[in-house]
Formats: C-alpha cells, sequence, structure tokens
C-alpha cells in the first residue's frame, strides 16, 4: 500500500443519487455498497468528475433503501442540503433559477 493510500480515510459505505433540476421530481438511489463495493463507486464518481460528499451517516441511511425508492421525508432536509451544495458548487443552481 502506498503512503498516500494509508492517508485516505477508508469508505465503508457509499452511495449515488441521480438528480436532474426540473426532471427529476426527487434524487433517486442509482449505487449502494459497502467495502470494497462502496470505495468502487467513489472511484468512479471522481474518475467521472461527479462530487463525491462525504456522510457516512446519510450514506447509511440511503444505503437502507431499494432501488426506486422514495427518499423518506425525514431524510429530505439532509438529501436537499447535499444536492444543493453540489448544484452550487458546479454552477448548476445558476441555470436552474433562470428556467
Amino acid at each position: 500500500m502506498a503512503d498516500a493510500d494509508k492517508n485516505e480515510p477508508e469508505i465503508k459505505v457509499a452511495v449515488a443519487l441521480k438528480y436532474e433540476p426540473g426532471k427529476d421530481r426527487v434524487p433517486q438511489l442509482t449505487a449502494k455498497g459497502q467495502g470494497r463495493v462502496a470505495a468502487r463507486i467513489v472511484e468512479i464518481a471522481q474518475a467521472s468528475g461527479v462530487h463525491v460528499e462525504h456522510n457516512e451517516a446519510l450514506a447509511r441511511s440511503l444505503s437502507r433503501l431499494e432501488f426506486g425508492e422514495q427518499i423518506p421525508k425525514e431524510l429530505y432536509r439532509a438529501v436537499a442540503e447535499v444536492v444543493g451544495f453540489v448544484l452550487k458548487k458546479t454552477g448548476e443552481i445558476k441555470k436552474v433559477r433562470r428556467e
């Protein structure tokens, strides 16, 4: 293992959400996994230029969902904060406000 790898936090759980403003009503769970699968999800996201937000508690809660299942109302605020942060970071929030 390289020294750089020792500095990286261990990825225990990961989920991927898809959300297209103006098209999707709520974000959809597109991938979930633990251990090696979680690490691969993060690796693919980073290689694809997708923002990765580190929030293990939220990821654990979302990983309990089945694919296609609606995000529970009690998680709306946490997911909305992540989606809003990503939209702002990528500049997409400006596009949504203009439409």
